[in-house]
């Protein structure tokens, strides 16, 4: 059932060729060069417009300005055949599925024709920036400062932990606009970082993992966008993130599931060809009853995310469901990869093998987006 003969209850034949693309694609151009990107903190940049001609890119975007004109469904094929093979550089779905999202929902239409057509064929990279050092997940606590000056916002702050921070040109900049505490100051500014005066790209963040995604630290001193450059209204902010955080901890779910399955999936190929005692591991019976239980519980998270991504595309999908996703799929995903790299012994602990890459990549999933503790706590509230 978690296998590649199974088929989402959501899945259509647009779906399945769309996956049948992704596939090809992320075989062709990921693949041969994981290593690479990993050494290099980054994917090419040649790589984003490559996606953009393969049409995987804003695929969710209204045909209009330049998207595929999709759904949800759609992100959450691209994003599970990239977990299908350990892919952890490419941050489409920073991008896709988040930073479009925002500009989408909230741009006006001249903000929308201008940046999401150049972010659909690759030519821009989006990102945002949220955290902040000593802020983690607690958003109402940013302290990075947008005063008005005449046509423009001037913007002082520092974020840490951006992904796409080495490539982007459009930033999602989360910052308080007004004196109110909380969120109610908080607005939503993008920066467009190309010759910006006062926009420093800071060092690449060291990771334990995710090494080939071009993770950062950014600086704003002084930094003037113009003031058409605000998203929405200003001080509506953090109601702008809590209407699209749904979303971002949906896709994280669907990839933490995926990648689970994932797990399984190299476990067992492993399995039955490395030998011990002249037997191959499979033969063990505690090898067969992980393996059961991996396979179970990857299928529980696989088939909560297909309950809710139909959920989702209805408009029906609630805050507290989409954490409840989030920390349970990236928990399993946690759990999975663990389970399953102990079975390789020694060789699961080496990087050339998928399953340490998957293990290591696995761990920040219970922490961004809000951790998995957070996460329990907006369930609570609900109940």
């Amino acid at each position: 059932m978690i296998l590649d003969d199974y088929r989402a209850p959501w899945a259509t034949q647009e779906l399945d060729d769309l996956r049948g693309l992704a596939r090809t694609f992320i075989a062709k151009e990921v693949v041969p060069n994981q290593e690479r990107w990993a050494a290099a903190h980054m994917v090419d940049r040649e790589f984003w417009r490559a996606a953009g001609r393969a049409g995987l890119l804003c695929i969710s975007i209204p045909e209009e300005y330049g998207g595929g004109g999709a759904t949800f469904a759609h992100e959450a094929v691209i994003a599970e055949e990239q977990a299908r093979v350990g892919d952890d550089a490419w941050a489409n779905m920073v991008h896709s599925t988040i930073v479009a999202h925002y500009i989408n929902a909230f741009g006006t239409e001249e903000q929308k024709q201008r940046w999401l057509p150049g972010m659909a064929s690759g030519d821009l990279v989006g990102a945002i920036a949220m955290t902040e050092p000593g802020t983690g997940s607690d958003l109402q606590s940013v302290r990075t400062r947008a005063r008005r000056d005449g046509d423009h916002y001037v913007i002082d702050g520092a974020k840490t932990f951006i992904s796409n921070g080495t490539h982007c040109d459009l930033l999602v900049v989360v910052a308080r606009t007004g004196d109110d505490e909380g969120g109610k100051g908080l607005s939503l500014i993008v920066a467009e970082t190309e010759g910006l005066e006062g926009f420093e790209r800071g060092r690449v963040l060291d990771k334990i993992g995710q090494h080939g995604q071009d993770t950062r630290e950014l600086f704003f001193s002084g930094m003037r966008v113009p003031a058409g450059n605000l998203l929405g209204t200003q001080g509506r902010g953090f109601a702008q993130l809590m209407q699209q955080l749904p979303q971002e901890r949906l896709i994280i779910a669907v990839a933490g599931a995926a990648a689970a399955t994932a797990a399984v999936r190299e476990t067992i190929a492993y399995v039955k060809e490395r030998e011990a005692f002249g037997q191959n591991l499979m033969s063990f019976q505690n090898t067969r009853f992980v393996l059961a239980e991996c396979a179970t519980d990857a299928t529980a998270a696989r088939s909560m995310v297909d309950g809710f991504i139909p959920r989702h595309m209805a408009g029906e999908l609630d805050a507290a469901s989409a954490s409840m996703a989030k920390f349970f799929c990236t928990d399993v995903q946690n759990n999975v990869v663990d389970r399953c790299l102990q079975l390789f012994g020694g060789y699961g602990y080496m990087n050339e093998y998928p399953i340490a890459r998957m293990f290591t990549s696995a761990r920040v999933q219970k922490i961004y987006g809000g951790t998995n503790e957070i996460m329990k706590e907006l369930v609570a509230r609900s109940l």
